[in-house]
């Protein structure tokens, strides 16, 4: 497309100040520019910038009459917390799907290590473990463990067993993405089976509308946030890969897919209990969820607005709301932690391009940096100048016809990586705590005993959930190690 049909464009949607600086650009400059202008649906960044405006100030409306918040519906929601028999059941439901290849899992792995002092892909991170593994590789070692404990189960072949993993990565992070399990050869997987696919971005917008540039030839975007994920399943995989998210689950058979943030270490990737438990409820779409610290945590918690499901902000939970609680069970009635933590049918994925244009997106107030159009300098800004746009994930959720939620333990399946080390809460000190106290307690439960201060690290090449221990029965460990299979176990005794 010639520059001037691109500036006429821009003009007619009065965006055309990205302009300011085109005629100095030199030829190389025109020709990348030109071409980031041309990849811009100017017409739709507009239009979302105006839902998500109108949507704003019709929440910040104090006349506006909302609809009512309401916990969840006992039918919806069910627990694995002392709840053995029913565990039981939807566990080896889901590791039937698995071994029938019906099952994908989805990771949401856009972010940076920033927070953690890492300019690497969050899932790079080293968490301080003995093994020093990262983030993507005991989220690898789990799929492959699974695809094990399936074929063993379910009496298949060795190796027919497969769960295909889509990684999701932002602009930023897709190369070093890319690179890291190239490098660690894809942490044992099959690279044929590992689908890395980048989510969109966003033009970044001034509080009243205007693209910014991040410098005279360039347009400053960012993600659109983990709710990115649906456009980013019909999306070409490359320029070069016409294939899609959705073309590869539908060619692969795939039926229900497990999608996960890439920060929490705790995290059961496609969960065969969790797979069995929406199965067996027909949901078309599912959260996992945990219970609520306390009334007071500041957390969104899965619920009812009105007559539909969503995730309500603490914030929108009155002090009086928070501390209710169930006068038979003594919980609080609104309990559920929302943790990103979801459940799809492939059918349920491919509709929500149905029903997208319905979804607002949210404004994220930020310090952009930008341009200066009338002289051309570089501005930092030190308070909020801009605005991004951003969808979540959960923003789906009134649009469900079958929705479900499973209750899990949080000390067994949520400890998110957020803050810098020696935070003291939602670091890489309390995710190395939470995943070594873990172990200890599948090593206790196998009928074992850990001598006291000693830490022993299980390989989930080892175990997935606890299971296949059963030789370490009535034995003591008195020495901290970090073992890749049960016999290396025997030299902690």
């Amino acid at each position: 497309m010639a520059g001037n049909t691109i500036q006429d464009k821009y003009k007619a949607a009065r965006q055309d100040h990205l302009f300011a600086f085109f005629p100095s650009l030199s030829d190389a400059e025109r020709n990348a520019f030109t071409k980031q202008l041309a990849s811009i649906d100017v017409d739709r960044v507009n239009k979302i910038y105006q839902k998500a405006i109108d949507a704003d100030r019709e929440i910040s409306n104090p006349n506006r009459v909302a609809d009512p918040i309401e916990p969840l519906p006992v039918e919806t929601c069910e627990s694995v917390v002392n709840n053995p028999a029913s565990e039981a059941r939807w566990r080896q439901a889901g590791l039937d799907a698995i071994a029938r290849g019906e099952v994908g899992v989805l990771l949401m792995a856009g972010g940076q290590g920033t927070r953690l002092g890492s300019t690497a892909p969050k899932g790079c991170y080293d968490i301080g473990l003995p093994s020093h593994k990262s983030l993507f590789q005991y989220q690898a070692e789990r799929i492959a463990r699974l695809q094990t404990v399936a074929e063993t189960e379910c009496k298949k072949r060795k190796g027919s067993v497969i769960i295909p993993w889509y990684v999701m990565t932002s602009g930023p992070t897709r190369m070093a993405t890319e690179e890291f399990f190239a490098q660690n050869k894809h942490f044992g997987l099959d690279p044929k089976n590992i689908i890395i696919f980048e989510q969109g971005t966003l033009p970044c917008l001034t509080m009243d509308g205007k693209i910014m540039l991040e410098t005279r030839s360039r347009v400053a975007v960012a993600p659109d946030g983990n709710g990115g994920l649906y456009a980013a399943t019909r999306a070409s995989l490359s320029p070069t890969d016409e294939r899609t998210v959705l073309s590869d689950l539908s060619t692969r058979g795939v039926l229900y897919v497990h999608a996960y943030c890439v920060d929490n270490c705790l995290v059961r990737v496609a969960d065969p209990v969790f797979l069995g438990y929406c199965i067996s409820k027909q949901a078309d779409c599912a959260a996992k969820v945990v219970p609520k610290s306390s009334p007071s945590e500041s957390v969104g918690v899965v619920a009812r607005r009105g007559d539909k499901f969503s995730v309500v902000e603490y914030s929108e939970i009155t002090e009086e709301q928070a501390g209710l609680r169930n006068s038979k069970t003594g919980q609080l009635m609104f309990n559920a932690a929302n943790i990103a933590n979801h459940f799809y049918t492939t059918a349920f994925l491919r509709s929500v391009e149905s029903f997208e244009n319905d979804l607002a997106f949210h404004i994220a107030r930020k310090k952009i940096p930008t341009i200066n159009l009338e002289t051309g300098e570089t501005i930092k800004p030190s308070k909020p100048n801009g605005m991004k746009l951003e969808m979540f994930v959960f923003d789906v959720f009134p649009f469900t016809k079958r929705f479900a939620v499973l209750e899990v333990a949080r000390n067994e399946e949520f400890s998110p990586l957020k803050n810098a080390p020696g935070t003291g809460s939602d670091d890489a000190g309390t995710s190395r705590r939470d995943l070594l106290a873990q172990h200890k307690r599948f090593l206790e439960k196998a009928d074992a005993r850990v001598a006291d201060g000693v830490e022993i690290e299980l390989s989930p090449l080892v175990t997935y959930a606890g299971e296949g221990l059963q030789s370490i029965a009535r034995k003591t460990f008195t020495k901290s190690g970090h073992v890749e299979n049960v016999e290396e176990l025997d030299a902690l005794l």
